[in-house]
């Protein structure tokens, strides 16, 4: 069963009401995902929900985008330190609009593509759309993925010598001169740019062994700034010969968000006009044309 599901049956969380029974898509996320977690690691839990129609589609309601008062369009649903005493686990949960979804998705936002490549062990709910989606999965890849985990790996090396930590973060930093934490963050998001820049495939466990040691302290400050400044220069090659595309297939990913919404809802006819190819064909050179002043 759906993890959130479960905790809302048994009244530890209050998410939105038609959330529950239209999880399409449940992760593990975190440490569990990377194979590097400990018996007193929180689970972070990622997935996707698909909210009534009329949110989607608003004009099915009557709203005029932009015009008058404008009704609650659902994102996402977050809750953190969740404890289930019984078990003696502590969850972090994240459940996204499939809209939302899809586009931090397209963005190569780290975290989600993460989502979509967690283990197999680590998915603990998905239905056929949430199969659908996961199948295509490297449908969502392509070379902007370098800067956005580049981008996040700067973040967590500029956070890894921080005074600013208390409890264990900064008894961490007292015992090994830096937040491990965040240094195996550092050496996990470069590493994996790097299988999806050189396969175009994501296996988030493959650096578990060095992920470990550097959480036990076993890489210093100076090594950890040394190997991102040598990976960040041989990742820039790779970024330049990969034959990844350079940005997404916007068109691809919407006909896989269309097919994900009429598996759920049935019929679009009413919520959207898809346009035959010779029409779209003829719209796209329209454009183009208007470009460059014709």
């Amino acid at each position: 069963m759906s993890i959130v599901k479960d905790l809302h049956k048994r009244g530890l969380i209050s998410p939105p009401k038609f959330l529950p029974d239209n999880i399409h898509y449940e992760t593990m996320m975190g440490s569990v995902a990377y194979g590097v977690s400990s018996d007193a690691s929180d689970i972070d839990v990622y997935g996707f929900c698909i909210p009534p129609k009329e949110t989607i589609f608003p004009h099915l309601r009557g709203e005029i985008f932009g015009f008058g008062t404008q009704l609650h369009r659902f994102e996402q649903y977050q809750e953190h330190h969740v404890e289930e005493k019984s078990r003696g686990v502590i969850y972090d949960l994240t459940i996204y609009s499939i809209i939302k979804y899809f586009q931090l998705c397209m963005e190569n936002n780290p975290n989600m593509i993460d989502s979509l490549f967690t283990p197999p062990r680590c998915v603990r709910h998905s239905t056929k759309i949430g199969n659908l989606v996961r199948d295509h999965r490297k449908l969502f890849l392509h070379k902007g993925c370098w800067h956005k985990f580049r981008g996040y790996a700067w973040s967590q090396l500029h956070k890894m010598e921080s005074q600013n930590r208390t409890g264990k973060r900064k008894e961490m930093i007292e015992e090994f001169g830096y937040d491990v934490k965040f240094g195996y963050h550092v050496v996990r998001l470069l590493g994996e740019v790097e299988q999806i820049l050189s396969t175009g495939d994501l296996e988030l466990e493959r650096d578990r062994e060095v992920l470990k040691a550097i959480r036990r302290g076993e890489w210093s400050l100076s090594k950890i700034k040394e190997w991102f400044a040598e990976r960040e220069n041989s990742l820039q090659t790779l970024y330049e010969n990969s034959q990844l595309p350079h940005t997404p297939d916007e068109e691809k990913i919407k006909t896989l968000l269309l097919s994900c919404l009429e598996e759920h809802y049935g019929s679009l006819s009413a919520c959207v006009v898809i346009p035959e190819k010779a029409t779209q064909a003829i719209h796209d050179i329209k454009a183009i044309l208007e470009k460059y002043g014709f």
